[in-house]
This record gives C-alpha cells, structure tokens and sequence, in this order.
C-alpha cells in the first residue's frame, strides 16, 4: 500500500501538467489525520469549546491549539526533530496533555514515564529511549535530576512550576518556552506509520519494555472505541481515573479529541471517591473510566443510588474486577450501558469489550473482539483450540504495535506466528464470549495440574473478611509449586486464618486449587493502572 500511495503522490500534477513536489507533499498530508491535526481541526471548528479542564485551569480548542503549536516550535528551535524521543515525566495536568500533542505535531515520538517511578527506574527509560527532550514537572524535579546523567543527549529540558530552579537539573521555564516560541501554525507532514508514543509497559513481570505505537495505531483505536461506545457528538464530558501516562488514560482523552469533546483530567493519586462523584454530578460528565477497585469505592459511597448523574456509559479495565464488585455496579448503576474495556499497551489498547447489553448475562467476561481486532484462542503449537479450554489469545489488526523498541528478539517472539501474542490465558464459550483465565506466567503447575490464580482469587475475594486478594506460585517440595493466598483484611483487628480460607474453598474450588499457605498484608502492590505486582509478592 505504501508504494502504491508514493506513487500516487509522485503524479500530483501542477496547472500545466507537470510533477509538483509540492502537490504531491499536500497530497500526502491530506490522506492524514493525526491526533496533532485532530486536534488543529477542532480548533477550526470550535475554537471557543472546552477542551480539557483540571481543577480550575480549562483550555478552549483555540487556547490549546496555540499553546501545543508554540511548544512544538520550541522543541524544534532546541533541535527536537521528527523520530526523537520526547519524555514526559509529570502528573497530571494540562501541560501533560500539551506535551504529548506537541511531540505528535513535530514528528517526535512522546514518551510518558510513570511519575511513581525512582530515580533508577526514570533513568532506565531516558537511557533506552535515548531520549532527547524531557517535559518535568516540579513535584518530580529531584527525581529528574537524579535521572538525567543516564541521557547524556538531552538537548532540551522544560519544567514547570518553578522546577528550573532545581540543583543539576539544568532546565528551562516551560511558560518561557513557550512564550518565546513563535504561534504561528506549525505545518509538518507526519506520516501514518511512523511512531507516535513509546509507551513502556507497566513492568509486572520486571524491566519494562517499550511498545511503539504509531499514529494509525491510535487513530484506529479511538475510532474502534468512539463507535463501539456511540461516541459522537461534541458535547461529550470524559472522566478517567487512570494516570495519563497509562495507556488507558492516554486513550482516553484521545478519541474525545476525536469528536470535539471535554475531558476533564483528575489529579494524581489519593482517589477520592466522594470527591469525584461530586465534580461528575456538577461537571454533568457523560462517560467515565475507572480500575475495579476505585468503582467498588464509589459503589460503597451512601446514597451513590440518589445522586443525580447523567451517565450515557461507565468503563471499566486495566485489571480483573472481583465478581462482588461487578454485582455492585450492576446494582448501583443498573440504567447505565457498562462497558469492560480489555487490552494492553501494545494493542493500543483495546483489543475485546463486553458491550453494556451483556453485561450482566455476561458478567466475568471480556466479551468479544472490538472492530478491527481479530483474535484467536491457540495452544503451544499455535493450534485453534476447542471452545471451552484454555489458550493463549493472540490478535492481529490496524491496532497492533510496531515493535518492541530496539528489542528484537522480544518482537520476534511476540509475533510468533503472524499474530501478537498476548500472554493472557483465555477460554471462549458458545457463543463466542471470551474469559480471561490467567496470565500466562501466572498459572501455577502443581504436581501437573495447572491452577488459574484469578480463579482462586475470585473464590477468596467471596470469603467476607477479605477485602483484596492476589495468590503467586510458591515453591513445595512434593507438588514443585502450590497456591499461597497474600489477603489484605477486611478489619485489620479480625483478619482471617489460614483454616478460614481453606474451609472458605472447600466447596468452591477442587482439592489441589486450594492454598497451601496464606499472608496478610496491609496492602497489595500495584502499578497505577491497578494491576498486582506479582513480581513482588514472589
């Protein structure tokens, strides 16, 4: 298709006839439309309407539009070209947001970094994306400067908030920045298939990796999203309580951009669930997206049943969510169309959904593939298996990642095949409804049985003293490994003993899934996106 389309635009003709490089470059760009230029369309068509709000700060299309332009041209006079690595290191906020837009504008390739991140683990990624600019923030500008010696190249550092200031980091304002940058409209072609965000993954299994995504990749994934959700009109409110460096966060506030909606970013941490059901009740939100533990809190809010909120949807992903919790939501927003959104980073991100009609003949499932996304449920071998056994889920469409970033041995093995593989334990039953059963490296083998931990979770999860729950594979030396429950208790002064559990899953699981060991814990650890870090507990 590639050649075929440079083939075309090399024919762009000139009044008299003649090739035109320049018709043909205008050509080219008009057979695109990145989020970068989403964006300067809204600005076009609503210049006046919100866009994105945090707090009290708001940005019209206009506004941001300008703002995303005098950034660009302030990484590009600080010789920021297309393909470098732009890296964000910041909470969320509305320069966040700039930041992105502006990378993805210029050609360069947006970086977000988990702000919870140590000072190693930042220096990591600036190392392996060999980044050349880094956005900061002042909350995080200690961090930064402990950070920066392993990006020796960076030839551009901004910081908001006063962070400039700040021993070692060797930074610039990013209002001066951008106040010295010329506004007027940036216009760089940035083709379809060239990378837009290096998103690195939420490392629950150790070093993360890099996912590329390229602008057709996210495009494609807002549109998916935008028609599987009958996301139209502009007078669409989005809330997300995930990080804006999370893929879900990300996508999020992309395929808003995409019909000329409002999104309004929440702060970072400390989720309030009083707090935010009061700004969706007064903001008048229509769609939002939380991780199963923040909707169990706003489920538990007394009188969450008489509040006044105009819901067209409510989203859920990220991690499974307990079957106590999915009950809760049904009841609680029982009119509302409830819609899990299942994927990963490199699916860009969403690869099934189970669409509010089925969500409660469904409960448990991640439904069926979304437009654009082909999946398949295989074995070792890469055969189909029947419906009703466990395989792999492996997928194939416009949503899948370029490539793991200068790791070629680990794109080589993900793409095994012809197909990404996902590393989820899936099964599908009769009518066509897909099930997660398990990561793939979080089943358990015991004395060659394979135990799935998120069953054994939801069997514990059900246990009335326990409020969370993750169970990981311990060594025994008959069995080679067995189940060991790690709870977090319900009353911290009356937690559960072992023989609790055990009698607990006597009549809800088979003799050899039942834990062989428990621990209690005052919390489990977790990326920002919810997900159990297993890593650690092991």
């Amino acid at each position: 298709m590639s050649d075929d389309r440079t083939m075309n635009d090399e024919r762009a003709m000139n009044d008299e006839g003649a090739v035109n490089d320049e018709g043909a470059t205008a050509l080219a760009a008009a057979r695109r439309m990145s989020h970068g230029e989403q964006l300067a369309r809204q600005a076009r068509l609503r210049p006046e309407a919100l866009a994105f709000q945090f707090g009290g700060e708001r940005r019209s299309y206009a506004e941001l539009d300008e703002r995303v332009t005098r950034l660009a041209r302030a990484l590009a006079d600080r010789g920021v070209r297309r393909g470098d690595r732009v890296a964000v290191l910041m909470q969320n906020c509305l320069e966040l947001v700039e930041a992105y837009l502006a990378a993805c504008r210029l050609g360069a390739i947006a970086v977000p970094v988990n702000f919870r991140l140590v000072a190693d683990e930042v220096a990591f990624i600036l190392a392996d994306a060999d980044a050349a600019a880094l956005v900061v923030d002042a909350d995080l500008a200690a961090t930064a400067a402990a950070a920066r010696g392993a990006a020796p190249d960076l030839r551009a550092v901004l910081a908001t908030g006063g962070a400039e200031a700040t021993p070692d980091l060797g930074a610039e304002s990013y209002e001066d920045a951008l106040a010295g940058a010329d506004p007027t409209p940036l216009v760089i072609d940035v083709p379809e298939d060239d990378p837009a965000f290096l998103m690195y993954t939420s490392g629950t299994t150790g070093r993360p990796k890099g996912a590329v995504l390229t602008h057709h990749n996210l495009v494609n994934n807002s549109v998916n999203v935008a028609l599987t959700q009958g996301i139209k009109d502009p007078d669409e409110v989005w809330l997300s309580g995930l990080p804006l460096f999370h893929i879900g966060g990300l996508n999020g506030i992309l395929f808003h951009l995409l019909v000329g909606g409002r999104s309004i970013i929440t702060r970072s941490g400390g989720f309030d669930a009083a707090e935010i059901v009061d700004l969706m009740e007064r903001e008048r939100v229509t769609g939002c997206y939380f991780v199963p533990t923040q909707w169990k809190a706003i489920c538990e809010l007394p009188g969450i049943g008489d509040r006044d909120l105009p819901l067209r949807r409510m989203s859920w992903g990220a991690s499974v969510a307990p079957p106590s919790v999915l009950q809760a939501m049904a009841d609680t927003f029982g009119e509302v169309p409830n819609y899990n959104m299942f994927g990963q980073t490199e699916m860009s991100s969403v690869t099934c959904v189970l669409r509010g009609e089925d969500a409660v003949a469904k409960m448990g499932s991640v439904g069926t593939p979304i437009i654009n996304v082909e999946a398949r449920i295989v074995d070792e071998q890469m055969r189909d298996v029947p419906r009703g056994e466990v395989g792999e889920i492996v997928y194939r469409g416009p949503t899948v990642m370029r490539e793991y970033w200068r790791n070629p041995e680990a794109t080589a093995a993900a793409f095994a095949g012809g197909w990404f593989h996902s590393g989820d334990l899936c099964v599908m039953d009769p009518d066509g409804f897909i099930t997660v059963v398990d990561r793939l490296k979080d089943m358990i083998v015991s004395g060659g049985e394979n135990i799935y931990c998120a069953e054994v979770e939801a069997a514990i999860d059900a246990h009335p003293k326990v409020s969370d729950v993750a169970v990981v594979g311990v060594p025994h030396e008959r069995w080679v490994e067995t189940p060991c429950a790690v709870v977090v208790p319900a009353d911290p002064a009356d937690p559960p003993i072992f023989e609790e559990i055990v009698e607990h899953c006597r009549t809800r699981l088979a003799s050899y899934k039942k834990p062989t060991s428990l621990q209690v814990v005052d919390a489990l650890p977790r990326t920002a996106s919810g997900k159990v870090q297993k890593f650690k507990l092991r």
